[in-house]
């Protein structure tokens, strides 16, 4: 029971805590009664100026002006937001909505004037609605216009001299539209423009030095605009800029060193141009910038050094821009961080662990460099894009490592994430060497499909993230690195389906209806093959942008990517759509390339070029429908003619076996028994590969037809023999590929004896003697669990590929190569032109 102090004591703190809720009430009475007078007072103003506006009226020639222009436009206003056959500055016109918040076509009115009788249009937007026409000089006569914003449409000719008297302009937008011609000098008369944005158009020449007379710009956006040559000198004045883009522009000669002197700078970008480096060490004093990309630098190279101070970076991409010694040992400093890109550089040296503590950094590009060490055992949990790809990176992967992008480096691995694949990918390319294959085919992005060029092509429909890979099978690889320009969206998918008909192409047009994209760094990759040289063949199709005839802005899109291959350039500034003849439409690039190594690179790569946001913003970079590579069907010369090369009596091979693994007949492969019936049996071979226009093993084929010998035998016993012709070949002689296809298989028999000599087979292609009927089937068909004979039998016996032969050439047969025909190859054989020595 508590005492009478203690009651009083507890009523005292009860009445006090009373008096304070009280004393809070009343304060929070007198606010919300303040706030009410307040608003009282707004509404009041607002209703008593809106009044004033409601009876003013807009100045005449400026109504005729803006009617002009939108009949000239074929622009309609939006039904009850302003009046244009009225009275325009009216309704959301005079009632302090922003206008950029409101629908296009729209116009912001000043109704001050005159003693609040007469209204003035400062402001008109008609923003991404696909007009079409010129820019009116009826524009002159809004004389009061501080902004004009008509992005997005199709706007044609060049930007007229008289836009500079519209000397009140503090905002021009023009972006994504079709203007062409140079800029006009005039535009330097607009002195009072904060902001100027001309991206995405077809200008040319160069920039104006009267641009420099704009001192108050604070924001240039020049982006793919078409503009070349250097940056004019009285650009330095220029001391106001914020932002300034210029990439996918020509620009050439030295990044100005002026730009250092621009202090308040806080975005800059040159990305795809033509500059020469180094980058300029004035670069020191821009202490504000929060986001520089720089890329694809040519000649003179620069350090890190010109960052020391620029510790407001946000977002910091050094990309292809010779960049050389190491990684900053502060970098942990940089807390706000976000994305750093490094990528395609000469950096050395080890990784800084405090590179990956940092609490702020999201993205991590340091691929295609000459770092050297291990990786730190740890990481942010906030760092989950990570590419260290094609460095000399060593020792084991620690526990974070997932599918971040670490290919091509020297790690270790264990049992306890060599199934990641990862392991296939390292610079030796150890997979499959012992099993070596000569072909793969992928469906870019797509399901796994037949074409109708006989072919199977692999699924390769997995989402892939900016930096990651996928190992599939251990036959292929993918591999993808690419930061993402804005940091604030999320990166675009990888993944490209479009429902529309691709034509202009003899495979399936569903294989294009599919495609993988990338914004920076797409590989391909096959892995376990033989040696040897190869025709790589890439598909392509544009199915993101519209087409050029649809006068849209959507169209104007451009994808420029290069095209490696075995880390050479074999195609620069490739643009799909510009070879096609439009978009979706194929297009098909083939590639003669040598495998040394047992594995294939295809490279494709953006440097910088084409626009980056048509028609949504990450719509760049490369793109690619299918791959097909395989091994030429043009067996070596030592594989014919091989019984003359040893004494009559020589007719067993005690040491090794020589020639290319399926062209090889079974007594030579299996017991080393050399008549020049073996040679017979390669001719055989041939023939059946010209035909079919496919190797005479390919695993990506359907079950059936695998094996080149099994499925002819196949499709012979059911009297379905011309299944066998290549399926691209439209018009042929059924009769003449019929022969052929009875003299192969003559060759083909499994007995030596069997088999006609060369001579027999040349008078049968001529028609000089019959052919006779073919009625048994090959006994090494017949007799074993038939997997490629001439293949997997020979393997065990063959040490090594032979080089052509010079004692051997010319002898005993000679084809008739012809570059540009139909089969698979790329080669077409004349048979007719065989002829026996």
């Amino acid at each position: 029971m508590l005492d009478s102090a203690s009651r009083n004591t507890s009523v005292g703190r009860l009445s006090s805590r009373r008096r304070g809720e009280q004393v809070l009430h009343m304060y929070n009475m007198k606010i919300k009664l303040m706030m009410r007078i307040l608003l009282l007072c707004f509404l009041s103003c607002f209703w008593f100026r809106l009044s004033f506006a409601q009876n003013a009226t807009t100045d005449p020639s400026e109504v005729r002006a803006l009617n002009s222009i939108f009949e000239q436009w074929d622009t309609q206003v939006v039904s009850g937001q302003w009046n244009i056959s009225g009275e325009p500055c009216s309704g959301s016109a005079i009632d302090g909505t922003n206008i950029f918040s409101l629908s296009s076509p729209a116009i912001v009115c000043n109704c001050s004037y005159g003693n609040n009788a007469t209204c003035h249009i400062t402001q008109l937007r008609v923003d991404a609605l696909n007009k079409r026409g010129v820019f009116p000089e009826e524009f002159v006569a809004l004389r009061y216009l501080t902004s004009l914003s008509i992005n997005q449409n199709y706007f044609t000719g060049p930007l007229p001299a008289f836009i500079g008297n519209m000397s009140a302009l503090t905002e021009l937008y023009i972006a994504a539209n079709s203007f062409s011609g140079p800029i006009p000098k005039e535009l330097g008369n607009l002195t009072e423009l904060n902001i100027l944005d001309i991206r995405s158009n077809n200008f040319s020449g160069t920039l104006p030095p009267e641009l420099g007379n704009l001192v108050k710009l604070e924001q240039l956006y020049i982006d793919s605009c078409g503009l070349s040559g250097e940056i004019p000198s009285t650009f330095a004045k220029l001391t106001n800029m914020q932002m300034f883009s210029a990439s996918d522009n020509p620009f050439s000669g030295k990044i100005p060193d002026f730009i250092g002197t621009w202090t308040q700078l806080t975005y800059l970008r040159f990305q795809g141009n033509s500059f020469e480096g180094p980058i300029p060490t004035s670069f020191s004093q821009l202490i504000s910038l929060n986001s520089l990309l720089i890329s694809d630098i040519y000649n003179g190279s620069s350090s890190l050094d010109f960052i020391k101070n620029l510790k407001s970076l946000t977002q910091l991409t050094l990309r292809n821009a010779l960049i050389t010694g190491t990684i900053l040992s502060d970098i942990g400093e940089y807390q706000r961080l976000r994305t750093l890109d490094l990528s395609f550089n000469n950096l050395r040296g080890r990784l800084p662990s405090s590179l990956f503590n940092l609490i702020s950094l999201e993205s991590l590009f340091l691929g295609n460099n000459s770092l050297s060490g291990s990786l730190p055992s740890q990481k942010s949990d906030g760092l989950q894009t990570i590419d260290l790809s094609y460095n000399f990176l060593s020792g084991p992967l620690p526990q974070w490592v997932s599918t971040e992008n670490l290919v091509v480096n020297n790690f270790t691995f264990d049992s306890s994430n060599i199934t990641l694949g990862l392991n296939c990918l390292q610079r030796n390319f150890p997979c499959n060497r012992n099993t070596p294959r000569s072909s793969f085919s992928i469906n870019c992005g797509g399901p796994q499909m037949t074409g109708s060029d006989g072919i199977l092509y692999d699924a390769d429909d997995s989402d892939l993230g900016q930096a990651t890979f996928r190992v599939t099978n251990t036959e292929w690889a993918v591999s993808n690195a690419g930061s993402f320009l804005d940091k604030d969206t999320p990166p675009p998918p990888s993944l490209s389906e479009t429902f529309a008909q691709v034509t202009g192409t003899d495979v399936t047009p569903a294989l294009y209806q599919t495609s993988r994209m990338s914004t920076g760094s797409l590989r391909y990759y096959g892995l376990g093959l033989m040696n040897g040289p190869y025709t790589v063949t890439l598909h392509f199709a544009e199915t993101v942008y519209e087409s050029r005839i649809s006068h849209t802005w959507q169209s104007l899109g451009r994808r420029v990517f290069d095209i490696y291959i075995q880390g050479t350039r074999r195609t620069k500034d490739f643009d799909i759509s510009k070879e096609a003849g439009g978009v979706n439409q194929a297009v098909v690039r083939k590639f003669n390339v040598n495998v040394s190594e047992n594995y294939l690179e295809i490279h494709l790569f953006w440097a910088g070029k084409g626009t980056c946001c048509i028609p949504n913003y990450g719509d760049y970079g490369p793109l690619i429908a299918a791959i097909h590579a395989t091994s030429e069907l043009s067996p070596k010369i030592s594989d014919f003619g091989l019984a003359k090369l040893y004494d009559d009596e020589k007719t067993h091979m005690s040491t090794r076996v020589a020639g290319t693994i399926g062209y090889l007949a079974p007594e030579y492969a299996l017991f080393g028994h050399l008549t020049e019936k073996a040679d017979v049996f390669g001719f055989g071979v041939v023939v059946l590969e010209i035909l079919s226009g496919r190797p005479n093993s390919y695993n990506n084929l359907d079950p059936e037809k695998i094996y080149l010998l099994e499925w002819v035998w196949t499709l012979h016993e059911n009297d379905q023999t011309l299944g066998l012709v290549d399926p691209r070949l439209t018009e042929f002689d059924e009769t003449e590929a019929t022969r052929l296809i009875r003299v192969a298989l003559l060759c083909t028999q499994g007995s030596p004896m069997a088999r006609p000599s060369m001579s027999r087979v040349v008078a049968m292609l001529f028609g000089d003697i019959d052919i006779g009927t073919v009625i048994l089937k090959p006994s090494y068909l017949t007799d074993y669990d038939f997997k490629d004979v001439t293949t997997s039998l020979t393997s065990r016996f063959l040490v090594e590929d032979d080089t052509p032969s010079t004692s051997s050439k010319g002898r005993n047969v000679r084809l008739n190569y012809q570059s540009g025909g139909n089969n698979a190859s790329g080669v077409s054989v004349n048979v007719t032109q065989i002829t026996a020595s």
